[in-house]
């Protein structure tokens, strides 16, 4: 398997294949691959001719120093695991930082209509102009017919599919089922770094969304806040850091229900330093 590391290399290798006519399904990554990101690539590998997946570590989404320098990095194992996939039909780009970012590296600021302030944008302040960097630079020097995101960061890839509508770019963006371990976990590249323990109780994460579920039926929003609170409260392992019910389409919570409307609970929970995300549509 080709490994490509500069955007010289990449955008030359596409515009070979795109000469041919192939269609091109894009996987963007950052590396500890687990089968959450395979399902994604067979997803993009069912749909196009070609998939190119790229490995970086975008050092401009990490607003803790000692998260980014503790996300797992093995380019080797990740080579392994794409090669049961494809051998042939799986481009693999694993740009350098300067690759991405040339001699300095900053942001650029996004207005995404009020998504980026949400959620995971009140915690993680500048969090979402470094996911539209480089997403968007990895899809102008792509240019792929479609690019695939798991809907476990779903309010990245609302974001995302903001980026793509408001800058004019002509690639369409896939959603994707979360992909879960057996206990319901929703699969993420963290969940190497919890402890058995941690891992066992992080089942409560998915568990408690599916009652949350439930209740929507049934009882207010108020009520659900509140009951999912005390889940937590006084939970000697998990430490909840937000459950809010939201709009899927604006993300803005909600306290009172309407007709017509889909809605969408997120959460996150820290397991000592190491945070869990995940979410679940209501309706």
């Amino acid at each position: 398997m080709e490994v490509y590391i500069t955007s010289r290399e990449i955008t030359q290798v596409i515009k070979i294949k795109k000469a041919e006519n192939n269609s091109i399904g894009f996987v963007p990554t950052m590396g500890a691959l687990h089968k959450g990101h395979l399902t994604l690539m067979e997803e993009a590998l069912r749909n196009n001719d070609y998939v190119v997946v790229s490995v970086f570590v975008n050092p401009t989404q990490f607003n803790n120093s000692e998260d980014l320098n503790k996300y797992p990095r093995n380019l080797d194992r990740d080579i392994s695991l794409l090669k049961t996939l494809s051998n042939s039909n799986i481009i693999l780009f694993a740009p350098t930082v300067k690759a991405i970012y040339n001699d300095k590296i900053e942001t650029e600021s996004f207005d995404f209509d009020g998504l980026e302030h949400e959620m995971e944008g009140k915690f993680r302040v500048g969090h979402f102009d470094g996911v539209g960097t480089v997403v968007k630079r990895l899809l102008q020097l792509i240019e792929p017919n479609k690019a695939y995101f798991g809907e476990k960061d779903f309010q990245q890839l609302q974001i995302i599919r903001k980026l793509v509508k408001k800058r004019q770019l002509a690639t369409q963006i896939i959603g994707c089922q979360i992909y879960r371990e057996s206990s319901g976990l929703a699969m993420s590249s963290r969940n190497e770094r919890l402890s058995d323990l941690q891992k066992n109780e992080a089942a409560l994460i998915y568990k408690t969304l599916k009652t949350a579920k439930l209740k929507f039926g049934t009882e207010s929003v108020t009520t659900i806040l509140d009951w999912v609170a005390k889940v937590f409260l006084n939970n000697t392992i998990l430490k909840l850091e937000y459950f809010v019910i939201s709009d899927e389409d604006t993300l803005k919570p909600i306290k009172i229900k309407s007709n017509n409307i889909k809605y969408r609970a997120f959460i996150a929970v820290y397991a000592d330093e190491i945070r869990l995300i995940d979410n679940i549509a209501l309706n």
